[in-house]
Order: C-alpha cells, then structure tokens, then sequence
C-alpha cells in the first residue's frame, strides 16, 4: 500500500527519506524545548514561592504585641495577621487563658506572643523540596549507609543517595566522588 501510494505521488524515494528526517528533527525539537521551558518555569515557581515568603516576612507585626478585637474577627485571621499562618490561633488563645476560642469579644485587648509560626506537615513538606541539594565529597571510610547516618539519621535513606545520583553499584563509591544529597 505504501509503495503505491508513492507511486501515485511519483516522488524519488531520497525525497521521501529527506522529509521524513526533517519531521523527526523538527519534533525532536519540540520535545527538548518543551523539557527545558518546563524546568524554567519550576524554578520560576520556586523563585516565586521564596519572593512571596520574603514579603511576608516583611509584612509581619514586631511580635510580642497587643491586638484589639474589631468586629467580625477570629482567632484564625488574628494569626493570620500577625504570624502568616492562621495554624498560630492556638499560641494566641493559649497566652490570653482564653476559656472560649470561639467567642471574641469586639474591643477585647489580647496579646500576641512572639512564639514559633505553626505551618501544616504539608508546607514543610514543599519547604523541604525547594531546599537546593547538599553536595558531598567522600572521605576514605565513607559508605552510603555511613553518609546517611551522618545526613539523614537514617542508615536506610542510602537509596536516596543511590537513586540521586544513578549509582549502578551502590556498595562502590571511593574516596574523592562527588555526591549530591538530596532532601
């Protein structure tokens, strides 16, 4: 079938073969663009994420400090204000003694402690996956189940180290390799 359709088309076979290649080069192309323009845009987002994270900190009251309840308020938006994280509601009913965190009172004073921002496992998480990866160079002595004691606290996290850094025989690294530690 297609030997007749090129035939009917009456186009020398080189010419076939040339457009043909041309095709793969041109979506060869387009698929390594696209793998680059999305790494490009990953660390866009992360560079964002730390920009915003900056702001933040920037905007945040002088803590400890005094708050005035206004109409409609909450513990939650309170934290939210003064801390960046409406997780921080507990710090600040925990200091006032407050028997009710429901029930706010319009112009009662509360003080807001200077204590640690709450953030959910989730954030931290995605904290931790921003952290750009430690380098490691290995000493004499060094294995991975060594490194990732000393690393990690955690001897079984070698397969990190493994995986990371395409190691085909894991139980082979010497003195003067270059590791990167991921987080």
């Amino acid at each position: 079938m297609w030997k007749k359709f090129l035939k009917d088309l009456d186009l020398p076979e080189s010419f076939v073969s040339i457009t043909l290649g041309f095709l793969v080069v041109i979506v060869a192309g387009l698929l390594l663009y696209n793998n680059f323009s999305r790494g490009k845009q990953e660390k866009a987002t992360t560079e964002q994420v730390n920009l915003q994270e900056i702001q933040q900190a920037k905007e945040l009251p002088v803590l400890p400090t005094t708050h005035t309840v206004t109409a409609n308020e909450n513990l939650w938006s309170i934290a939210e204000k003064y801390y960046g994280s409406g997780y921080n509601w507990v710090s600040i009913a925990a200091e006032n003694k407050l028997p009710s965190p429901d029930y706010l009172i319009e112009n009662q004073t509360l003080t807001i402690p200077k204590v640690e921002i709450i953030r959910p496992e989730s954030e931290k998480m995605l904290a931790s996956a921003t952290e750009p990866e430690k380098i490691y160079t290995v000493v004499a002595g060094d294995s991975l189940w060594n490194i990732a004691v000393r690393e990690y606290g955690d001897g079984y996290a070698w397969t990190k180290i493994a995986t990371a850094n395409n190691l085909i025989n894991p139980d082979l690294i010497h003195a003067g390799n270059v590791l990167r530690l991921p987080r």
